[in-house]
């Protein structure tokens, strides 16, 4: 496109635009909309939501209360800021809210539409969240799959103890090793295989393409809040996203292949031997209401859905539980001196340590309260316009719950911004969804599946590392860096790097 040809459509959308956008407010200046900020024309409050939005719109609460109203470009918006709002919205008006929007970056290779995460409600969204209930995250599956984490968790102590012989000084990057120990485990209870392997071309190609598909779907884009801009690509996240994703496809749709060739040479398997990739492949419906059978994509990336929900969120938990005990010692011998006494001194801790472990349960949840991975959860669509709290919510809002904010709120938790797991010690607050200032795996129809899995993965990760090592900082006294850089995950600016010492026989 010539410079001059992209002025005027430039203009020209932008006019079109401003007019659109002097109607739509005309036709509900009379509704009842909550209260927010005014905003820039056409382009709304995008600006000022800047690289930390849940951080900008927390700030919000303070002028307009606990219930937010934006326009993000084109795009109608209510915040929710407060857990008297979360529980209004969650219990009383989670089914007119139950959809999401297809965003730009989901559209490569139709993901959006088989993606559990992502996906519309659907009769084969309401199919895969039944399989995950009763099939893939059921107690019984995930006890029968206590072994294949154990010896994943064997394998990254491993890791450390070579790291640290090897290295002077012994520190480590603390990620470095997390994230690889949690994508191995995914990829047993998936595909009955390690898919970290420094040697390994497909494990290096497939880390890259999850990455390169998870930083796009986390990046802002404009072709979201104008949907007329959607054919430009103006940002290339289309563009990007299309190749990560279609590299991830291409590399898991080749272990699904191998492993239809080898059910038919093989008699059927027993339940037991039944990984998550087998489960998908006998699945039969009843062909009405439901399909009969998964294809071979969708079953593809249910599979790769797997491995961007479960790796980068419980590597950064892990990442910060530590950050914090770290900076705390006094809590850090109160986690040591509770897996002494109940693991013992010189045993490995086991899954079944894990329910006998209170403060251990109290720091993942602290952790999650104070440092949630997903800070704005994913945001959902209103499917019809809807009565909230005395608002008048038109169809196609998109509501964002802001967990960070609600974490952080001085009206539920006191001393909101300390870091305090004895807060959680006989208490009944949890994360199954019903506790509404607590919502790390969100609420209602679209809560997160797996956190009876990544239960288990992270308490397992974390109480492994605090009780076969002793750890330190490599700058004695210095404190570190709690910055987080934003994308579909929160993550830590600057990587913690720490030194582990094997206990004292």
């Amino acid at each position: 496109m010539e410079w001059e040809d992209y002025v005027f459509w430039s203009a020209l959308i932008t006019l079109i635009s401003l007019v659109w956008h002097l109607r739509r407010k005309n036709n509900y200046r009379r509704s009842k909309l909550p209260p927010g900020p005014r905003g820039w024309p056409v382009f709304g409050y995008i600006f000022n939501l800047g690289n930390f939005p849940h951080r900008s719109l927390e700030a919000l609460r303070r002028e307009y209360g606990p219930v937010v109203w934006l326009n993000l470009g084109f795009v109608n918006t209510m915040v929710l800021l407060s857990a008297g709002a979360a529980e209004e919205f969650f219990k009383n008006h989670d089914l007119s809210f139950v959809d999401r929007f297809t965003y730009d970056s989901t559209r490569p290779h139709d993901y959006y539409t088989v993606s559990i995460a992502f996906g519309s409600s659907s009769t084969y969204w309401r199919t895969l969240r039944r399989i995950c209930t009763s099939e893939i995250f059921a107690n019984k599956r995930i006890n029968d799959t206590m072994l294949i984490r154990r010896k994943c968790v064997d394998e990254l102590l491993s890791w450390i103890e070579d790291e640290v012989e090897k290295s002077a000084g012994g520190r480590i990057v603390v990620r470095d090793f997390v994230f690889p120990a949690f994508f191995n485990m995914i990829g047993n209870l998936t595909l009955s295989r390690n898919l970290v392997d420094p040697q390994s071309k497909i494990s290096s190609e497939f880390c890259t393409a999850l990455a390169g598909f998870h930083e796009c779907v986390g990046r802002p884009n404009i072709s979201d809040l104008f949907p007329w801009l959607r054919k430009l690509d103006l940002q290339g996240i289309r563009k990007a996203a299309d190749h990560s994703l279609g590299k991830a496809i291409e590399i898991i749709s080749a272990f699904v292949k191998e492993r239809v060739i080898e059910r038919q040479q093989k008699q059927k398997l027993s339940p037991e031997q039944k990984d998550f990739l087998d489960v998908l492949l006998d699945y039969r419906g009843t062909g009405k209401a439901e399909p009969a059978k998964l294809s071979e994509f969708q079953v593809t990336i249910f599979l790769m859905e797997m491995f961007f929900a479960g790796t980068e969120t419980s590597s950064a938990t892990i990442e910060w539980a530590m950050c914090e005990l770290l900076q705390n010692p006094d809590q850090m011998k109160k986690i040591k001196a509770e897996l002494a006494i109940v693991v013992g001194a010189h045993k490995k801790l086991q899954e079944t340590d894990i329910d006998n472990l209170p403060y251990l349960h109290a720091i993942v949840e602290e952790t999650l309260r104070i440092h949630p991975p997903a800070p704005l959860l994913i945001p959902r669509k209103a499917i019809r316009d809807t009565k909230f709290m005395d608002y008048s919510i038109p169809k196609n809002t998109q509501v964002m719950v802001n967990y960070w904010a609600i974490g952080r709120d001085e009206a539920s938790w006191e001393n909101a911004l300390s870091f305090k797991p004895e807060r959680f010690l006989d208490s009944n607050i949890n994360y199954k969804g019903q506790s509404y200032e607590f919502l790390p795996f969100g609420s209602g129809r679209r809560m997160c599946p797996g956190y009876p899995l990544a239960h288990r993965m992270v308490h397992l990760v974390l109480g492994s590392l605090l009780h076969h090592f002793e750890w330190e900082l490599c700058d004695d006294g210095k404190i570190i860096d709690m910055r987080e850089t934003m994308g579909v995950t929160a993550k830590k600016l600057e990587l913690l790097q720490a030194i582990p010492k094997r206990k004292a026989a």
